[in-house]
């Protein structure tokens, strides 16, 4: 049913009238949530606790997994809590807050992909002038750019399309708040508005796809001239795990834009959106300890100490007296 006057509140899609399969689902997508948040803070914790990570490539991972746990924040949780209450309802606020921050979070994340494939360029083709190049406060500047280009463009886009209100049907096809459904009941001016703005939006990032490109192929073009297949594998697992995450969001954005969900069954509209909205941001703690031998030893050591605080405690004491027995021999 729709409601053709002023909207003040979206209905949200539901994907099972079944009470017993909406609280099995809302269960189910509790335990992935709250697993991606713990793969995401440990990956945090562990290039905060670790002195060998505090480098430009794990202080933008870091960036890049504060942004996993706000994206999957934005739209999980509304969720969840629908499912176990059997409500369909959100706010007008509550729309615009899932439409800021997914374009917000979005954005960031491009942004700072491509930040991160300029770092891996300058680690692996001017090794040399890296430590000149990646400064500390440049560092900063550029992960700073890019949650600062992330938030300009989400402004305009959310205060484009919410600037008039809004009338028609308030039955919006999806899971949450995007902004395709949001434009079939928006103001024909606000809609010819936003459209010049994708046009817009889609320039830039085909430029910046180009840099992505250009720059990954100056990488491989490097690494396949090491001669040394050891040095091979060690330049090629720097970025392999930037490479597949990037790989990962392209697939989503792609989904997300292309998909059409008016016309499929809930159920496949459910699993459109684990897709591109969860997959990710669960994937990248996995992608990140699995391909890069550092973090995974660092998560290792901090899980360690938290559970086993007395056996680390130990092999501290070791380390330390062999390389004081090392020392010695040294000397004599």
């Amino acid at each position: 049913m729709c409601n053709l006057s002023i909207i003040t509140e979206f209905l949200l899609m539901e994907f099972s009238r079944t009470r017993e399969l909406q609280v099995l689902y809302a269960l189910l997508f509790l335990l992935i949530y709250l697993a991606a948040l713990m793969g995401n803070l440990l990956t945090i914790a562990a290039v905060i606790s670790d002195s060998h990570l505090h480098c430009p490539m794990y202080f933008f991972l870091g960036n890049l997994t504060l942004l996993d746990m706000c994206t999957i924040s934005v739209t999980l949780p509304k969720f969840i809590m629908n499912s176990l209450s059997g409500s369909q309802s959100l706010s007008l606020l509550g729309c615009v807050a899932q439409i800021f921050f997914s374009l917000f979070l979005s954005a960031t994340e491009f942004a700072l992909l491509v930040t991160m494939s300029y770092d891996r360029f300058v680690a692996i083709c001017h090794p040399l002038h890296y430590g000149n190049i990646m400064t500390p406060a440049r560092c900063v500047w550029a992960a700073s750019g890019s949650w600062l280009s992330g938030f300009i463009y989400s402004a305009v886009h959310t205060g484009n399309m919410f600037r008039l209100p809004f009338s028609g049907c308030n039955v919006i096809h999806q899971f949450f708040c995007d902004v395709p459904h949001v434009l079939k009941v928006s103001a024909t001016d606000v809609f010819n508005t936003e459209f010049v703005l994708i046009v817009a939006s889609l320039c830039s990032l085909s430029f910046c796809f180009a840099f992505l490109i250009a720059s990954y192929a100056c990488i491989f073009s490097s690494v396949f001239k090491i001669p040394s297949v050891e040095g091979r594998y060690k330049a090629i697992s720097t970025c392999s795990p930037q490479l597949i995450i990037l790989i990962l969001f392209l697939i989503s954005i792609m989904i997300a834009v292309l998909r059409d969900t008016s016309d499929t069954p809930p159920i496949q509209n459910l699993l459109i959106e684990m897709v591109y909205t969860i997959i990710p941001p669960f994937m990248n703690p996995i992608i990140y300890s699995l391909r890069n031998q550092k973090v995974a030893a660092a998560m290792g050591k901090m899980i360690r100490k938290i559970f086993f605080p007395k056996k680390e405690l130990f092999i501290l004491e070791n380390k330390k007296m062999g390389e004081e027995y090392v020392f010695a021999l040294s000397n004599v």
